[in-house]
């Protein structure tokens, strides 16, 4: 369990690491958008799936697969089509399940 909490931290961090190389255009053009516009959605999409089983709340295991599949599949949909907004869609979801995934302190 804590071998895969610590291989999906990498993968999030490697997906930062690879909006943030796309938006400060490090490589050529063709290079900074695939790593902003495809590859940080696929391993955004992929730390989606990861983190899944570990969610606290369990109803939200299923709608975190969801979010992680749309991350991915929407890489794969080019950016003129009208269905490329679902890689948002689908990170938009995740972010906000991982937030509501975190237990809440009581304070006392």
């Amino acid at each position: 369990m804590k071998n895969m909490q610590t291989i999906q931290g990498i993968i999030s961090l490697a997906a930062i690491i690879c909006l943030l190389a796309g938006m400060f255009n490090v490589f050529t053009p063709e290079i900074n958008g695939f790593l902003s516009r495809k590859l940080f959605y696929i391993l955004i999409g992929v730390s989606f799936i990861l983190m899944a089983p570990f969610m606290t709340n369990k109803n939200f295991i299923y709608p975190m697969y969801a979010a992680g599949i749309l991350c991915v599949a929407g890489a794969f949909i080019p950016a003129e089509n009208r269905f490329s907004a679902l890689k948002t869609i689908g990170i938009l979801a995740g972010v906000i399940l991982s937030f509501s995934n975190r237990s809440r302190q009581v304070n006392r």
